[in-house]
């Protein structure tokens, strides 16, 4: 792949998207758009096991980041992953995507940049996310009655 992308290029191509990035990380709003556009994008390119495997991780770490239900990740690995995630998204490629077989190799190039730059975190995600505690349900009081108990005794009243 070296041959058709030069890995310099490629990660000056990261590194402008994680300046990018860093300008938008206080703007969840954003992030989600990035990350909608991202699930669009995942869906074209080619199955490459290691690589669309972690995008889907990728994805729900930078959610759980911005919802602060995961705290515990550096802001620059958050911005790598999202730096990434704006070149995939990007009309300015190294290859446009429009040339078939190569079109997506520089993609393919900057997103393994920065999953090698992320992996260790991204193993932490995983198995805290496959151990976290299920969201608590709302606990209710003893003096709110449950819908359908309080939905019998407005009948019976109007009876």
């Amino acid at each position: 792949m070296s041959d058709i992308i030069n890995t310099k290029a490629a990660q000056e191509k990261l590194n402008e998207g994680i300046r990018s990035a860093e300008a938008i990380l206080d703007n969840p709003e954003e992030i989600n758009r990035v990350l909608d556009e991202v699930n669009v994008k995942a869906k074209k390119l080619p199955v490459i096991s290691s690589l669309t495997n972690d995008l889907p991780v990728m994805v729900n770490m930078v959610r759980c980041y911005i919802t602060k239900e995961y705290p515990k990740v550096s802001p620059k690995v958050i911005a790598s992953m999202v730096g990434a995630f704006i070149y995939l998204i990007k009309r300015q490629d190294l290859i446009s995507d429009d040339i078939p077989l190569i079109g997506m190799l520089d993609d393919i190039a900057v997103f393994a940049l920065a999953l090698q730059m992320v992996k260790p975190e991204l193993k932490e995600f995983s198995e805290w996310y496959a151990n976290r505690p299920a969201p608590q349900a709302a606990v209710r009081t003893e003096s709110a009655p449950e819908p359908e108990a309080a939905e019998s005794a407005k009948t019976e009243q109007n009876a």
